[in-house]
């Protein structure tokens, strides 16, 4: 079973992105960054998550503001906590005793060359990690993201709000050499719960009714900011790869992040030329490729997917103990 690490700012789509993981992988850990709150939100929201599906999952406090510019978070989507729209447990579990960073560097130490990192988030703990351990991205199995775009942006007309939030960040992971999958909005877009969809989840049980409330605070503002009519499944589609596959399609090709302060800054630049000559005067020469692009998803069997995994979480009533994620598949 696949190891991961889900670096994340709960976030509507993020808690569906744990929830995934938890069914069908083996989650070790979540690491928190600033992003669609502030990163005690974050935090806090991912402690909440633990404990409304009784997960015995280690969680680490990151980043709080990006390596440059000023923190500007994502309030105007996700609410005033991040993750408005259903009432949360309590935490019951405290962040351990490490930074993001240190816990990521330690975790890819320890499961080397079997652990998969998921940023869902902006990128800067992961970055920090990787200029602070040289050897980390060797020692992981690969970098499978959520961010970034190769047609529409959501923050501005070409920028999505990850890789906006640190242009930086992404720009040093992206560089790492580390293997990695990149899935966008071009793709995340049509993975997107429905009014029916929430509907079947209110009609389930605690944990699938708190979904519900999620994703109806969330497919409201998409619809009111956007005039998308579905609450997108952005972080989900970042663990496809390790689960199903066949429901997404990736072509590989170089991509570089524009760090520039004007309207493309935070563009990921994915270079899907067909280049037959290396020796042109005036077209730029195609880099070597470094990522995996999503380009194509079975978006509803994907949803379907996604959504068995949220009815058939079991209860707190029904939940005896914390249980470790490893154990639910």
């Amino acid at each position: 079973m696949t190891k991961v690490l889900i670096d994340c700012d709960p976030g509507h789509d993020d808690a569906t992105a744990i929830l995934y993981a938890a069914r069908h992988l083996d989650l070790i850990g979540i690491t928190t960054v600033y992003g669609n709150q502030s990163v005690e939100k974050t935090t806090r929201n991912a402690l909440s998550l633990a404990a409304l599906l009784r997960l015995d999952v280690p969680v680490a406090q990151g980043c709080e503001q990006p390596l440059i510019r000023a923190f500007r978070h994502g309030g105007d989507v996700h609410g005033k906590t991040g993750i408005d729209g259903a009432e949360l447990p309590e935490p019951v579990q405290s962040v351990v005793d490490a930074h993001a960073v240190d816990f990521i560097i330690e975790s890819a130490r320890q499961h080397r060359d079997e652990l998969v990192l998921c940023p869902i988030g902006p990128f800067t703990n992961v970055a920090v990690a990787l200029r602070k351990e040289p050897r980390l991205a060797k020692w992981l199995r690969g970098i499978s993201c959520m961010g970034g775009t190769t047609q529409v942006g959501n923050t501005t007309p070409v920028a999505e709000f990850n890789i906006w939030s640190d242009p930086e960040a992404a720009d040093i992971v992206f560089r790492s050499g580390a293997p990695m999958w990149m899935v966008g909005l071009n793709v995340t877009r049509q993975v997107g719960i429905t009014s029916d969809d929430i509907e079947r989840l209110d009609a389930g049980g605690e944990v699938a009714q708190t979904y519900a409330g999620l994703f109806d605070f969330f497919r409201q503002r998409l619809s009111e900011i956007h005039g998308i009519s579905t609450a997108s499944l952005h972080d989900p589609c970042a663990l496809v790869p390790f689960i199903v596959p066949d429901f997404i399609t990736y072509a590989e090709c170089p991509v570089e992040i524009e760090l520039s302060n004007g309207l493309t800054r935070g563009m990921t630049v994915c270079d899907f030329r067909s280049l037959t000559s290396a020796k042109l005067e005036n077209i730029r020469a195609k880099t070597a490729s470094n990522c995996q692009v999503a380009v194509s998803v079975n978006s509803r069997a994907l949803v379907e997917h996604i959504m068995d995994a949220i009815l058939e979480w079991p209860s707190t009533e029904s939940a005896n103990d914390y249980v470790r994620s490893d154990s639910l598949s």
